[in-house]
């Protein structure tokens, strides 16, 4: 990533169009799959809070005269919730660790289910959070992740520094999160989501940078089946950094049931 400018350089010559237009094929791809991922988590987790959540009166009350219905219960009131919890992050770790061994098919197949299952984690923010205050959120994170991500792919500025600066605070992030499970500090949960946002924001631009600057190197040694996954790797980083934006914003613009 250091080697920015000296990288963007060897299209320079014959052979720039050809690697410009196929950055833009891979760029659109990465964003594409990405679009998809959105969608089917999207999906899971309203279908999933439906079924969730009933007008019948139960044994588990819970706002504006709704009820969990047994399978509601089952995800958020029993230990498989912290299964729930944990599982799309063990499945990234996963991911990665697998990616060298799967084909490209493969390895888009298990960011679908990904996707969906993270959709499942997702489902919860339906019962305490507002359907216009989540849709507003979700407008407010695509204007700013659209912003970000263009900024990140224009930029002439090398972005490689924030790297390791950042991933360190994602880590510290985990850390202060899991310990606010126990605490429930009101003051820790603003606070982590304040620097939650900056960081997302940070790594926005960030993987959007580096993902061009990876195609460019790569480009060079026609190595298609690395590239298509690539893409996926690609697709997976800015999921997830829509995803973190969009759930810290949550935490500050949510109206809550």
């Amino acid at each position: 990533m250091a080697e920015y400018q000296n990288i963007r350089s060897v299209g320079a010559g014959a052979r720039a169009g050809v690697i410009d237009e196929g950055l833009r094929a891979h760029m659109n791809k990465v964003y594409g799959l990405m679009s998809v991922g959105m969608l089917l988590t999207g999906g899971a987790a309203w279908a999933i809070s439906g079924l969730a959540v009933t007008t019948v009166p139960g044994e588990m009350a819970l706002s504006n005269g709704r009820y969990l219905t047994d399978f509601g219960a089952l995800l958020y009131a029993t230990p498989l919730k912290w299964v729930i919890m944990f599982l799309p992050l063990i499945m990234v770790f996963a991911f990665g660790a697998m990616i060298n061994r799967l084909s490209t098919a493969s390895a888009q197949l298990f960011f679908y289910v990904y996707a969906a299952l993270m959709g499942l984690s997702l489902s919860s923010i339906f019962l305490v959070f507002t359907g216009a205050s989540i849709a507003q959120t979700f407008l407010v994170t695509a204007i700013a992740f659209a912003s970000l991500s263009l900024y990140g792919y224009t930029t002439k500025k090398d972005l490689s520094g924030l790297g390791t600066f950042l991933m360190m605070g994602v880590i510290g992030l985990l850390v202060a999160m899991v310990v606010n499970i126990f605490l429930a500090s009101s003051a820790l949960a603003f606070a982590i989501s304040a620097i939650g946002v900056l960081i997302f924001a940070g790594l926005t631009a960030y993987d959007t940078q580096n993902i061009k600057t990876t195609y460019l190197q790569h480009a060079q040694m026609g190595d298609s089946e690395w590239l298509g996954k690539a893409a996926i790797m690609g697709a997976l980083q800015l999921y997830l950094d829509f995803i973190n934006l969009f759930m810290f914003l949550l935490n500050f613009m949510g109206n809550r049931e």
